[in-house]
């Protein structure tokens, strides 16, 4: 297969006099005359774009643009598989490019129009889009054909990159038909209906090769840290310990005097050195000796507090919050009920921890920027870098390389915006930021801190008749939008706590409240964003209410979701994968298991475990899982996102967690932020249950069914006391056993 990931600048998909927007099922699909940018056609004899996505080369070669971020969930080869099984392309003709950062044309409808790989919303959000752009292209190549076969557009087909005139068996090659193509005056148009039915997909549902894996098997994938200009500079900047405190003086004699330093000084955001070699930013950055303000509301952030701090909000009825989700009357069902249970849920701040740290290159010319870094979302960053610059975001060019880990991190642009703030002192000259690994930790955008009070009423068959949910935490998105939107169009309510109408439970009577509670840390989202707290509190507390009711904890969950087949399926599939009441477990050991449905995907988790009551660790020994996420493009690579999914979990679960004292962040490197281990990995087996409904993304699913199920089954094996707190430390584990 033909693939090129270098970024390259191309005007091919900017409209003008010479293209249209072609209505294609409610997309704007942009149709350009010729003008294909050398950057795209170099491997080509001269071809013809049959549309912004798609540009077909004399030599036969099929280039596809791809919007999505390849952060390693296969994205690289899913949306490709999805478009050219429309457009009927030879698969082994293909060139994969990532698409300019226009979006217009390219942008996601899941997010707004955004450029954004985020939420698990690649799949979903392109499905019918790229689908569409696929088929109005293939319109177009059967209309070309026509014209040059002299025959009627109705009289032909279209076959593994081959037009076919279905009563003579002439054919013409998409290559050939590229070397003289001329595009018709009257523009076809795509809609569903144009779509195939799932019986002819060819490539939809096939294990194919990954587009992106040989490539960072020999090392050739570029990321945003290996990006390299001519004559470039190189930065490293100097944090603040407490986010929000400004340098207030600083002594870097000591730091100027390294060989190739260019300069430093203050910045926004802390202390910028400027130099010709990474090593030389580096050293100079570990001689500056700053002074900082003390005045930052994050100062008087120690997190221990905080969690009793939230505790007490959460218990408070006076305290009221914004209602995410309501149905029925949740209190007054409460108080008419037989029995209510109660339970009261902290998690830690978790950290992103990407492979590649953050970091960002960017030339600025003028009111003009260009940067190259690894990114979720070039809508995004463009806003960022035009706020830091005063500019335009329509001035800000963003190249996406490979991206080392994502996991939310990636869409917030402050590295971008600070690389370019940098990169303005020396106007003309592209320049790097460098991030340590304490850098990116120290300054992350954590998953938030919360706090949570579920209290759950039975009637006297213990059946639930109400669930008020109250979750307190700060705002992940107050910071990134403008007050009017957050507070009037919003209601003040939070993405990052949104989601509970997943949750599957028919209940009569169900109130989610959010009360924001900032106290001067910026959270963001992070993989799974809500469910990896909100399902730990939900599932766990439906284990307990089955203990109360005395029936088994899986045949429970089948009779109340008896409705949703889906779910049923997949319970019982991860149920008959792990023997559960028939297995036969060693002394000491448990089973637990988990119900989550995280945007339409249905996943169903079982846990194998055992406790050291001395120490107090647990031990997960093998995870079953059962996941229908609809259609599986890829479906090998459908598994492989579950399980490294399943895997970030259970490493929130059992260790990853920062705390903070007076602001400052205690573990900023893997000395101290603990991550799972290879040692730590359990045996894991998945199911795939693909079903005809829509696709769903799976990046995410697969994160929050683990913390749960591994909580529900410890329970048995300490007397069935529950587990509250992530990540379940060994000194938690202890604590609540002798509770």
């Amino acid at each position: 297969m033909n693939e090129t990931l270098d970024v390259a600048r191309t005007d091919s998909c900017i409209l003008s006099r010479r293209s249209f927007l072609v209505a294609a099922g409610g997309a704007a699909i942009a149709v350009t005359l010729g003008d294909v940018a050398p950057s795209l056609a170099a491997a080509s004899a001269p071809g013809f774009a049959a549309n912004a996505w798609v540009t077909i080369g004399g030599d036969g070669i099929v280039t596809i643009m791809q919007p999505a971020s390849e952060l390693g969930q296969g994205a690289m080869t899913v949306m490709p598989m999805m478009l050219a099984d429309e457009l009927d392309a030879d698969w082994q003709t293909l060139r994969i490019m990532p698409s300019p950062d226009n979006a217009k044309i390219f942008g996601n409808p899941v997010w707004n129009g955004d450029i954004t790989t985020f939420g698990s919303g690649t799949v979903r959000g392109y499905w019918d889009k790229v689908r569409l752009v696929g088929a109005q292209a293939r319109k177009v190549l059967l209309l070309v054909a026509a014209a040059q076969m002299n025959v009627p557009a109705a009289e032909l087909i279209t076959s593994n990159g081959t037009v076919v005139h279905k009563s003579s068996g002439r054919t013409l090659a998409y290559g050939d038909l590229a070397k003289n193509a001329k595009l018709p005056d009257a523009l076809p148009e795509a809609t569903k209906d144009d779509l195939k039915p799932a019986s002819a997909y060819r490539y939809i549902g096939r294990d194919l090769q990954r587009v992106d894996v040989p490539l960072k098997v020999n090392g050739a994938a570029t990321f945003g840290l290996d990006w390299q200009l001519p004559n470039m500079l190189y930065a490293a900047a100097v944090y603040p310990p407490v986010e929000g405190e400004k340098v207030i003086g600083m002594e870097a004699g000591a730091a100027a005097r390294v060989k190739n330093i260019v300069a430093i000084t203050p910045t926004p955001f802390g202390v910028a050195i400027i130099g010709k070699t990474p090593e030389s930013v580096l050293k100079a950055k570990s001689l500056v000796k700053a002074t900082w303000s003390t005045t930052a509301p994050g100062r008087r952030y120690t997190t221990a507090d905080a969690v009793q701090d939230y505790l007490a909000i959460a218990r408070d009825p006076g305290k009221t919050g914004v209602a995410m989700f309501e149905i029925g009357d949740a209190p007054t069902a409460m108080k008419r009920a037989a029995k209510t249970i109660v339970g009261e849920y902290t998690n830690d701040h978790v950290a992103h921890a990407t492979m590649e740290p953050t970091n960002a290159t960017a030339l600025v010319n003028g009111t003009k920027c260009e940067v190259w870094v690894s990114n979720q979302s070039p809508s995004q960053l463009k806003r960022a870098v035009g706020r830091m610059l005063n500019i335009s975001p329509d001035n800000v060019t963003v190249h996406t390389p490979y991206v080392g880990g994502g996991f939310g991190r990636r869409s917030e642009g402050d590295d971008a915006a600070q690389a370019a703030w940098i990169a303005k002192m020396v106007a003309g000259t592209p320049l790097k930021l460098i991030r340590t690994r304490e850098d990116d930790i120290g300054t992350d955008f954590y998953r938030a801190l919360a706090a949570a009070r579920v209290e759950i009423g039975l009637d006297s068959g213990g059946k639930i008749v109400s669930w008020h949910h109250r979750l307190v935490a700060a705002s992940a998105i107050a910071r990134s939008m403008p007050a009017q939107i957050f507070d009037e169009k919003l209601g003040g309510k939070d993405g990052i706590v949104a989601g509970f109408e997943d949750i599957g439970y028919p209940m009569p009577n169900r109130l989610v409240e959010y009360i924001r509670a900032d106290r001067g840390r910026s959270i963001g989202a992070w993989r799974g964003t809500w469910s990896g707290y909100h399902y730990f509190a939900v599932e766990t507390m439906i284990d307990e209410v089955a203990a109360h009711a005395h029936v088994d904890a899986v045949r429970y969950r089948l009779e109340v979701l008896r409705g949703e087949p889906r779910a049923v399926k997949v319970i019982e599939t991860a149920a008959k994968l792990a023997g559960w009441g028939k297995r036969r477990l060693a002394a000491g050991h448990a089973l637990g298991a988990a119900y989550t449905n995280y945007g339409g995907a249905h996943q169903a988790i079982v846990a194998e475990v055992s406790l050291d009551n001395a120490s107090g660790a647990i031990k997960v020994h093998k995870l079953w899982a059962a996941f229908d996420p609809g259609i599986a493009v890829h479906p090998q690579n459908a598994i492989y996102q579950m399980e490294g999914a399943m895997m970030m979990g259970l490493s929130a679960a059992l260790y990853e967690h920062v705390d903070l004292i007076k602001g400052e962040a205690q573990e900023t490197n893997f000395d101290k932020y603990r991550v799972l281990r290879m040692a730590d990995v359990p045996e894991v087996e998945i199911k795939l249950i693909a079903t005809d409904n829509p696709p769903t993304g799976m990046g995410e699913p697969g994160v929050p069914g683990v913390a749960p199920a591994i909580a529900n089954a410890v329970a048995p094996l300490i007397g069935g006391k529950r587990l509250r707190q992530l990540p379940m430390l060994p000194e938690r584990v202890k604590a609540t056993i002798a509770a």
